[in-house]
């Protein structure tokens, strides 16, 4: 297996992401929960997500927008109607404008990474148990990354299309997340496949 393969069993759970992220809700303050909760839905690293400015988000009210990803060669990934909620409420209380950074610390400058974190440790210590936090299940920010993008995955988004709009290649993909594309789960209709692959009439006799 690949090095870079992360294993099935250090992911969470979709259910344990929105745990958490009620539990930051309640619990933190500033722009950790929006943080937080971008990078759980649009699969950026902590430090894309960092860089984010107020003018790279399209917020349309009731609808799809996008975040534009200005790192490497650029990328804009969906937002979900929700999560365009979520932002445009935090853009008005926090006052910003479109040259601000999203999600900046109480001094205006990016936000600090170890407060971040610390928020991240708490929260995995109140909701996972304590056999999820020693076998190190969601142990970095960054597994936010990871489980959104085995979501997309297993919600039948095209490998082409994670790639896409997680800025690598689809091949990185494949060798990151192999539990997603075993043999054994691919339902293969072997009868159309036996009538792809048959011989012209010519080559039968």
């Amino acid at each position: 297996m690949s090095q870079l393969a992360i294993d099935e069993s250090s992911l969470l759970s979709v259910d344990r992401v929105r745990a958490l992220l009620e539990w930051v809700r309640e619990e933190s303050l500033g722009a950790i929960y929006p943080f937080f909760v971008s990078m759980a839905s649009t699969a950026l690293s902590p430090g894309e997500a960092a860089s984010v400015r107020v003018h790279d988000v399209t917020l349309p009210d009731g609808e799809f927008g996008e975040v534009l990803v200005r790192s490497g060669e650029g990328r804009r990934v969906p937002l979900t109607p929700e999560i365009v909620g979520v932002l445009r409420r935090w853009i008005d209380r926090a006052g910003l404008k479109a040259g601000d950074l999203l999600f900046s610390g109480e001094q205006g400058g990016p936000l600090p990474s170890c407060e971040y974190r610390r928020v991240w440790m708490l929260a995995r210590q109140a909701v996972l148990s304590p056999a999820e936090v020693r076998a190190g299940v969601g142990e970095q920010v960054s597994s936010l990354r990871d489980s959104s993008l085995d979501a997309w995955l297993k919600a039948g988004v095209p490998v082409w299309g994670v790639a896409e709009w997680a800025g690598v290649s689809a091949s990185w993909i494949a060798l990151r997340y192999p539990h997603r594309f075993r043999l054994e789960d691919v339902e293969v209709d072997w009868d159309h496949l036996e009538e792809i692959l048959s011989l012209p009439n010519t080559a039968k006799r």
